[in-house]
């Protein structure tokens, strides 16, 4: 039986392949998909969600969007990885899947407990969507299987020297979800720069029947641009279907267990995950920390999804 998911995210041209990878691999049921502000504005997010779900013939998932600021903080988006719309590259037309009246958070309570079993939340963006729904509604924790989140780094950061992007905009909501007791699975910078997309992929994607490979293969050409501009990348990693891919097969994705805290307060270094790999600290692992990415199956399934959408397509 597939496993049931919800996935919380801010597209962004990896999100956007996480939500093909999702829609498009027979191991996941995609439930609903929730925005939420991070890569661009929430508008902006939830807009391209609904574009990636317009062209991929994502339809019957319902999408709701969440919070449009971090809980304490000023927005920092990521325009200048993402570009003006947060998924430049493509020239989408306007949406036609729709989108709900109801804020994500509301959506995933639903979900969550109407559904027969727990639920899979995949967050690719920052947490303030789980991390609201877990302190207005802690009775939902049990029907969440697990979190798996991409997030954080065990090594370096993206955005300062210690501090990744998602945890980044809003490491308070991070702190709640680290903190509730929820199983929590974190898919950092140190694994997703083990899935680069490098030319063979994009030239694997542009060969798939139909348009959607193709333009798969323009969102990560423009995405590619912007790693190389900014970190001299010469194939950019491709973060969020790693978390899903986790999802999918967790052979794909090896994970040691780790205490994970979340720095608020460090002059150089608010928002980093502080990995406990040898438990100097002396706590309980609180999460499984993903290390060790098995690249070639990881891009087949990715391919295979991509390739099994665009020929549903009409």
């Amino acid at each position: 039986m597939p496993t049931p998911v919800i996935i919380d995210c801010d597209p962004g041209h990896d999100d956007a392949i996480a939500l093909m990878l999702a829609a498009g691999d027979p191991a996941v049921e995609l439930l609903a998909i929730t925005t939420v502000a991070g890569n661009q504005t929430v508008a902006k997010t939830t807009l391209n969600a609904r574009r990636v779900c317009t062209v991929a013939g994502i339809t019957g998932v319902p999408i709701a969007a969440g919070c449009g600021a971090p809980l304490t903080q000023p927005l920092r988006i990521a325009d200048d990885v993402h570009g003006e719309s947060g998924l430049d590259g493509p020239a989408f037309g306007e949406p036609t899947v729709g989108l709900l009246d109801e804020h994500a958070v509301d959506l995933l309570h639903r979900v969550l407990t109407g559904h027969p079993e727990p639920v899979t939340l995949i967050p690719t963006g920052p947490l303030t969507n789980i991390a609201l729904l877990l302190t207005r509604h802690p009775e939902v924790a049990p029907r969440i299987r697990e979190i798996v989140l991409m997030g954080g780094s065990a090594d370096r950061g993206n955005v300062t020297p210690y501090a990744e992007a998602n945890i980044f905009v809003d490491p308070e909501a991070a702190r709640i979800v680290f903190a509730s007791g929820v199983p929590v699975t974190m898919c950092g910078l140190n694994i997703t720069h083990q899935a680069l997309v490098t030319p063979d992929v994009v030239e694997r994607l542009r060969a798939l029947e139909g348009p959607l490979g193709p333009l798969c293969a323009e969102l990560m050409t423009f995405f590619g641009s912007t790693y190389q501009r900014l970190w001299g990348f010469a194939a950019p990693p491709l973060h969020d279907p790693v978390a899903v891919a986790r999802v999918i097969d967790p052979a794909l994705v090896r994970c040691v267990d780790a205490h994970v805290a979340i720095e608020l307060t460090g002059t150089h270094t608010r928002g980093a995950t502080v990995v406990d790999l040898h438990g100097y600290l002396g706590l309980e692992p609180n999460a499984k920390v993903a290390m060790t990415l098995e690249r070639e199956a990881f891009w087949d399934r990715v391919i295979a999804a991509v390739d099994r959408l665009g020929r549903a397509l009409p």
